[in-house]
């Protein structure tokens, strides 16, 4: 099942996407509300009726209205969290290369995130940046997964249970910005909480069982064969795959939960997928050959994300009027 935000005129709804279509949840079954987080609080027991009218709509038993005019929103308009992981070996050990470091030993002993700006959340559509956010500007190519139910002290052996559903995420970057302030060894912050994109919808964990592959030997949770690619401007920039993750979703929930609770519309992304971003891919770049062209997003480009079962994520980078600049207030 594909679950969708959207809004008509200047309501937001909760619905279902079938074979390019959106149909209103609450007007095929009053017991389902119409917004994703009551029904994500709602648990297990809702998730089976919305299952239950998704089936119907496709077999044809009820005749359910698609809607025309709607604008799509982030599948989670209002998450309760924003946690981004850091799941990728490949991606920090050619971040770490580039930067000619070692590898951190620490990263294959423990699953760690950053919390991130989750009122900056969006979906589809225009994304607005200030001028210093393109000083640098970069977008990271990521999995995404929505908490549905509440838990504590969870046991990454029993944390997939907690997963309503995945989406792609572009965990969108000012690099300046982000490097600036990281050297005070605290962050990222002013770096990466303007804009996070999440979408184009929410695919329940059903529709990926059959990609499901064995995790990373000593690992433990689910793990999916999932093709992603990112195209700017329609050319592909980067490409992997959710295979690849070293730490699993279910590693990560549990480092998540140790000692609080996690709750339903909590959003938690994967961490940048190898050559998932500009900076890793203009590092590499600049390592094999000093004459390398780097690249970074401007205003007008077109960022389409694309992960196998779970869409496609278009966002255009826009422009704010204005000339205001917190880089021009350092002392």
């Amino acid at each position: 099942m594909k679950l969708v935000s959207y809004k008509t005129e200047d309501s937001a709804h909760l619905g279902v996407f079938i074979n390019g279509h959106i149909y209103n949840l609450n007007s095929c079954d009053k017991l389902l509300p119409d917004s994703m987080r009551e029904f994500l609080n709602g648990g297990e027991v809702l998730m089976e009726r919305a299952k239950k009218v998704d089936e119907e709509i496709k077999n044809g038993s009820i005749g359910a209205k698609e809607e025309i005019f709607y604008e799509l929103l982030a599948p989670v308009p209002h998450p309760t969290s924003c946690r981004d992981g850091y799941a990728f070996r490949q991606h920090v050990a050619a971040a770490r290369r580039n930067r000619k470091v070692e590898m951190i030993p620490e990263f294959d002993e423990y699953p760690i995130f950053y919390f991130t700006n989750h009122n900056a959340i969006q979906g589809t559509g225009e994304i607005e940046c200030m001028p210093d956010h393109f000083d640098k500007l970069d977008f990271e190519l990521e999995l995404a997964i929505v908490v549905g139910k509440k838990g504590r002290n969870i046991r990454a052996s029993e944390a997939d249970e907690y997963i309503a559903g995945y989406m792609v995420m572009n965990d969108m970057s000012a690099r300046t910005l982000q490097m600036e302030e990281m050297l005070l060894n605290l962050g990222p912050a002013k770096g990466k909480d303007f804009a996070t994109t999440i979408g184009p919808w929410l695919v329940t964990p059903d529709e990926l069982e059959p990609y499901k592959v064995p995790c990373k030997e000593g690992h433990t949770g689910n793990a999916h064969h999932l093709k992603m690619t990112c195209r700017v401007n329609g050319i592909e920039v980067s490409k992997g795959n959710a295979a690849d993750m070293d730490w699993t979703f279910a590693e990560i929930i549990e480092r998540c939960a140790y000692g609080v609770d996690i709750l339903p519309g909590d959003v938690i992304g994967s961490g940048t997928v190898g050559t998932g971003c500009f900076l890793e891919l203009n590092g590499t770049g600049l390592l094999n050959d000093p004459g390398y062209q780097v690249q970074w997003l401007q205003p007008g480009d077109v960022v389409e994300m694309e992960i196998t079962g779970l869409g496609a994520l278009t966002n255009t980078i826009t422009r704010a009027d204005t000339d205001f600049s917190i880089l021009g207030l350092k002392k």
